[in-house]
């Protein structure tokens, strides 16, 4: 009898330690596609007794970057971001809630950076043959480019928050969302991820990454921060969990001419591609738009200007800089928290 009642709770014990493992163990899903002219990729943790309909939720997502592109693509003739920038001046547009939202963070982070980031910026962008517009032959003239800058700045840009509005009040104003696009992205599906019940998942689209809670070993998220240098690959790591993080470089899109290389970056301000010793920014900031915006406001301003920013604004900031004796880093005080030891 005793042998029995044994065997029994042995039985039991084991059942029990089967379960909780099961409630314990972790499994990654991953997803991936193309949107906005790049890839993206979504990873799922989830413990191994909970089954993920892959098919269904790769369908969702694929739905949601669809309507995303149809909001902030210049390069889809009817995408709200298009229709706008075709519609007349010094007349209030309807537009949605969420492109009113996007305007807003635009519009603060132009003011916060002193226009160093602009969203008008889109027919400089064209003019240097990094849009939609056909590629140019030749460098563009200063009379070109003058041109281009009188059809720019946030500041003609008007908000109307209810009922969401805007109004340009200059002609032939071109926004061009591309330094935002890919965060906001990046926010709307962890959004989505986040209202189906998933609490640990990294969203990355085109570099651009949102991470919360675990990965598949139950630690820390790790990132690495892409080399300029081709032959290093990995710069530095980091170890993130409820962030978004975005990097801005001019080591990947550029053209050259003359022996000239020239960055798909343009600085507002001047009309003209960035010219600085900068390589590259990477900023974590909870929102992955706002570190979309922060990474390229800062590239534009440069190494100074651009720690001044990211000091003021108490961001955590790793800049990769080139010199004569190859790249070097500078960081701000609070990215250091997340570099992987």
């Amino acid at each position: 009898m005793r042998t029995k009642l044994f065997f029994l709770l042995l039985l039991l014990a084991s059942l029990l330690w089967i379960w909780l493992r099961s409630q314990t163990d972790l499994e990654q899903y991953t997803l991936n596609g193309a949107t906005m002219g790049t890839s993206y990729n979504v990873k799922i943790v989830e413990p191994v007794t909970h089954i993920i309909d892959q098919t269904a939720l790769h369908n969702d997502i694929d739905s949601l970057l669809y309507d995303i592109n149809h909001i902030m693509s210049t390069y889809i003739e009817n995408s709200e971001i298009s229709l706008f920038n075709k519609a007349p001046a010094h007349e209030w547009i309807s537009i949605s809630q969420n492109l009113c939202d996007i305007f807003n963070v635009a519009i603060e982070t132009s003011r916060k950076s002193s226009g160093a980031f602009d969203i008008t910026v889109g027919p400089l962008v064209n003019l240097w043959g990094f849009g939609p517009e056909h590629n140019a032959s030749d460098l563009p003239s200063e009379v070109d480019i003058q041109a281009r800058k009188n059809r720019t700045g946030f500041q003609h840009l008007k908000i109307q928050n209810q009922p969401p509005a805007a109004l340009k009040s200059i002609d032939s104003m071109y926004c061009d969302l591309s330094a935002i696009a890919k965060g906001w992205g990046v926010d709307r599906v962890a959004e989505f991820l986040e209202s189906k019940g998933y609490h640990n998942y990294l969203v990355e689209i085109g570099g651009e990454i949102r991470a919360k809670g675990v990965n598949v070993h139950k630690g820390p998220w790790r990132i690495g921060v892409s080399s300029p240098n081709e032959l290093s690959g990995i710069q530095k790591v980091i170890e993130v969990l409820d962030v978004g993080i975005a990097t801005s470089g001019d080591y990947r899109n550029y053209f050259e001419m003359g022996g000239v290389r020239y960055s798909h970056t343009i600085d507002p301000r001047t009309g003209r591609p960035i010219t600085h010793n900068v390589a590259s920014v990477t900023v974590i900031y909870t929102s992955c738009m706002m570190a979309d915006a922060y990474a390229t406001a800062i590239n534009v301003l440069g190494l100074e200007q651009g720690m001044m920013l990211a000091e003021k604004e108490n961001l955590p900031v790793l800049m990769i800089v080139k010199t004569e004796n190859g790249f070097v880093e500078k960081k701000t005080p609070s990215f250091e928290a997340y570099i992987s030891k």
